[in-house]
């Protein structure tokens, strides 16, 4: 099969790789239709983090059923499904708890799975991962465009603001206007917030988050923006979602928040070498809830708002590739030309 591989710094190649096939009876494999190149596969495209030369690459895998193991028995051949970054067994008990991205007997994409940004993979612990997308809108593309940033970004969104503790009525700023940004402003708006502060660099993407719900925008940066926040709020918010993952932004959030209140956090931590300054948030008596987003807990809640029409990130792809041209949608997000990339696997 062809699938993208990683060779470096800026050195994303489609190769012929090995085919993934049944290794469990758990398992299943997927016929990939469609991913996504994630803000976080950046780190790796830059050099700024560690990955094996050759490995496979994509965590945002949305197609088609090909094949079951035995003990399989939520989906089966021809099902369209979609499955989160991370698999999880649904039994374990972290599972249980919603916090799947702990799951004991977790895995994730690559190696002998097969990266999502590739023609198959094989899912392993398939009940527990996969989501099956109703068949009325198994080949509804809308649909489809739709439901792909749920396998990350908006349930990675939705999470900060439910770790922010964000309800009917409250004042939410959001922290970073990249996808994940982008998809906390449609989260905080759908758990009824009445003021949404968004806080980026872009003017294009501040102009989304207004679409998305935004009510007010900061495109200022450093002090000023915090200024501006502060101003905005009237000295703070309640709820913060910080959805960059830098040390400037986590300090930009403690400033932000309100005494009492609390930062929801799911950008990838990076650029923290030098220690983060807890003083602000000890001094405050600010909470820090968050970390690695359990989208696999949010998939079936989101999933029908979207089909029912009352929630759509589809316009966080700005640009979309086929995958014998992933690279030039590493290009595009690593240049700042794409917020998000969809590709296009197959049919």
């Amino acid at each position: 099969m062809r699938a993208a591989v990683y060779h470096g710094p800026r050195d994303v190649r489609v190769e012929d790789v090995p085919e993934p096939e049944l290794d469990e009876p758990t398992d299943a494999v997927v016929r990939v239709t469609h991913t996504a190149v994630c803000g976080s596969d950046l780190w790796f495209y830059r050099g700024d983090s560690d990955r094996e030369t050759g490995s496979l690459i994509g965590h945002e895998p949305m197609g088609i059923v090909e094949a079951v193991g035995d003990d399989v028995r939520s989906v089966e051949p021809g099902d369209r499904v979609f499955a989160p970054f991370k698999a999880s067994c649904g039994t374990c008990e972290f599972c249980r708890k919603g916090l799947h991205t702990s799951c004991v007997n977790g895995d994730g994409w690559g190696g002998d799975n097969g990266g999502a940004q590739g023609e198959q993979i094989r899912c392993p612990h398939a009940d527990g991962t996969l989501v099956r997308v109703p068949d009325r809108y198994a080949d509804d593309e809308d649909a489809l465009r739709s439901l792909l940033p749920l396998t990350d970004v908006m349930g990675t969104g939705h999470h900060a603001v439910v770790s922010a503790g964000v309800e009917a009525g409250d004042t939410c700023v959001v922290v970073g206007d990249g996808a994940v940004g982008l998809c906390a402003v449609l989260a905080a708006r759908r758990l009824g917030a009445e003021r949404i502060v968004a806080v980026g660099h872009h003017e294009d993407r501040l102009a989304l988050a207004e679409e998305f719900g935004a009510t007010d925008v900061v495109g200022e940066r450093g002090e000023a923006a915090i200024e501006r926040v502060l101003e905005l709020t009237n000295g703070g918010a309640n709820h913060v979602a910080e959805c960059v993952g830098a040390a400037s932004s986590m300090e930009t959030a403690a400033e932000v928040c309100r005494p009492g209140g609390t930062v929801g956090y799911v950008g990838v931590p990076h650029g923290l070498d030098g220690g983060l300054d807890l003083f602000s948030f000890f001094g405050d008596n600010i909470g820090i809830r968050g970390g690695v987003a359990p989208v696999r807990a949010y998939a079936e809640d989101l999933m029908a708002d979207v089909l029912q029409g009352t929630l759509d990130p589809a316009p966080i792809f700005t640009k979309t590739v086929d995958l014998e041209n992933v690279a030039e949608g590493y290009r595009a997000m690593d240049e700042r030309e794409a917020i998000k990339v969809l590709v296009e696997v197959g049919e």
